[in-house]
């Protein structure tokens, strides 16, 4: 997986930006396999790969290794766009890391806009009705 140059980079939360930190972690292309996720289950950090806004193996990837166990700390990183944040957040990753080109062609209003997750989802709706 090609990494983002820390200093180019920028890390989404649910509170907004933060500058990228360095974080060793066991990172996952979107085309990992059963074996590569099994691998990455004793990290403390993993980062999944998205080469692509229309390639969305990261978040089944994500939910997969939650779903097996994995606690620590997960991190999508390249292509997400603002619009995916929820789903991002529903499939298991704890942040997204992005290019500061995209930060500056979304800014951080556009993610925050999304922060509330948890709330915008069709079990929402339907806990409403």
């Amino acid at each position: 997986m090609k990494d983002m140059m820390t200093e180019d980079a920028v890390i989404v939360t649910d509170a907004g930006f933060a500058p990228a930190e360095t974080l060793p972690a066991h990172d996952l292309a979107s085309d990992a396999t059963a074996d590569d996720l099994a691998a990455a289950l004793h990290a403390d950090v993993v980062r999944i790969a998205f080469p692509s806004f229309a390639d969305g193996r990261g978040f089944t990837l994500a939910r997969r290794l939650r779903q097996m166990g994995f606690t620590g700390h997960l991190r999508a990183t390249g292509h997400v766009l603002a619009d995916q944040y929820a789903m991002v957040r529903r499939s298991g990753f704890d942040d997204v890391q992005i290019s500061a080109d995209l930060a500056a062609r979304q800014p951080q209003d556009q993610w925050r806009a999304r922060a509330n997750w948890r709330d915008h989802d069709y079990r929402s709706r339907l806990r409403g009705a």
